[in-house]
């Protein structure tokens, strides 16, 4: 089909199907049916089979036409991306339908205290007991666990092997017994992450994914899904008001919750947008050093666009080297964030210290300076990314390892 074509379809399906007066769950067991849910999905996992331009003007008619989406906010994302690849049957018909209609929250449990950017090095423990995994470890960095249904987990299932081949990948219930999730505060005031402990956690034997073992090769693909974005399209903008609708009124509490961890991220980015007004504001727009640092900043933001836009192209073409392309992306936004912040700093001096309404752009920047350290951690470390980059796109050498042999022999990072 024609962009027109689809067009036309969905504007006539949205003006026989859509009302603002219907509950949220209701309406999205509608899109589910209709296969408008995640139409870039396959046909047989409630989609259409669109590519990335098709499912575009299908969010262009939901949005023109002010309807809701599917569910799309949050590590959900991460998760129904993954169990897309490499679920089962089964687990992608138990577990996609509710994630789009958001029913399902989830969370992602992959880093932990003594393994953090060595993702391999996970030492959570999952035994096969009884025809079920019983799953004992601590998690950290988990955003929005504290509210998750479920989580993506890789735990190890067999400590005789190398480090990488004895690992599995899990989809646990969050709300059992034995889960617990706990609120990390953070320095810049917001508490997005948690730490999570599982003692005698249990996952049923349907739910390891991908066969045991195989948790690695899955994770890369997470971890490739987080880099690069969701691929379902962009999310539909709705602007109405609550008052015009029931369904808005639970989409905007919806977002609400989901949202929350993330309201601090722009900051994490070096908040590019306020240099130049800030420069101007401050009159610091007429020192050439101030200058030639934002011109620096604005280059490197311009190229990082440039690369998105290329490796967007590229996936489009059909390749599947969205791993290093998300690394390149990843150590390309750590370095613009880093260099906002030296710019941030340049135009504002001291005040940049600063909280409260009169302190430099009511406190923004005082943010923005402590949270732009995350951006290099989050989502692997500007090291890993680095050597993601050296080995797979340049093609150097791999690093001498010193962690090879069965896992239990390795010296690890623990008390």
């Amino acid at each position: 089909m024609n962009h027109d074509e689809i067009r036309k379809e969905v504007s006539d399906w949205l003006d026989a199907n859509w009302s603002a007066d219907r509950a949220l769950i209701e309406w999205r067991n509608i899109l589910l049916e209709g296969g408008w849910a995640a139409p870039n999905w396959p046909e047989d996992c409630f989609g259409r089979g669109y590519d990335a331009e098709q499912a575009a003007v299908v969010s262009d008619v939901f949005a023109e036409k002010g309807a809701v989406g599917a569910a799309q906010v949050g590590p959900r994302r991460l998760a129904a991306e993954t169990i897309l690849v490499h679920g089962s049957d089964d687990q992608k018909k138990r577990y996609l339908p509710p994630i789009l209609t958001g029913e399902h929250a989830w969370c992602q449990l992959f880093s932990e205290p003594g393994s953090g950017s060595d993702l391999a090095g996970a030492s959570t423990k999952a035994e096969l007991l009884d025809g079920q995994w019983i799953i004992n470890g601590q998690k950290v960095w988990n955003t929005s666990a504290h509210h998750a249904d479920f989580g993506i987990l890789v735990a190890r299932t067999d400590w005789d092997l190398p480090k990488h081949q004895g690992l599995s990948y899990f989809l646990i219930n969050m709300r059992q017994p034995g889960v617990e999730a706990r609120p990390l505060k953070q320095m810049n005031g917001h508490a997005s992450f948690n730490e999570v402990f599982m003692t005698d956690a249990i996952v049923p034997a349907e739910d390891l994914m991908g066969g045991e073992g195989n948790g690695w090769a899955i994770a890369t693909t997470t971890l490739s899904i987080e880099r690069q974005g969701f691929a379902r399209g962009r999310t539909p903008t709705v602007s109405r008001t609550a008052e015009e609708g029931p369904i808005y009124q639970e989409f905007a509490a919806e977002l609400e919750i989901a949202n929350e961890p993330y309201t601090w991220y722009p900051q994490r980015e070096g908040r590019v947008d306020l240099v130049l007004p800030r420069a101007k504001e401050t009159g610091a727009i007429k020192d050439p050093a101030v200058r030639q640092e934002i011109a620096r900043l604005i280059c490197l933001s311009s190229g990082a666009r440039l690369a998105a836009a290329s490796a967007a192209a590229q996936r489009k073409s059909g390749s599947n080297e969205v791993i290093p392309a998300g690394s390149i992306g990843k150590l390309g936004a750590s370095i613009i964030a880093r260099q906002a912040a030296h710019v941030h700093t340049m135009i504002s001096g001291s005040d940049a210290m600063l909280s409260g309404q009169e302190s430099a752009a009511k406190g923004m920047i005082a943010e923005t300076l402590i949270s732009v350290p995350a951006i290099s951690i989050a989502g692997g470390t500007d090291e890993i990314q680095r050597n993601i980059i050296s080995e797979r796109v340049l093609g150097m050498p791999k690093e001498q390892r010193s962690d090879t042999g069965p896992f239990r022999d390795i010296k690890r990072n623990v008390t």
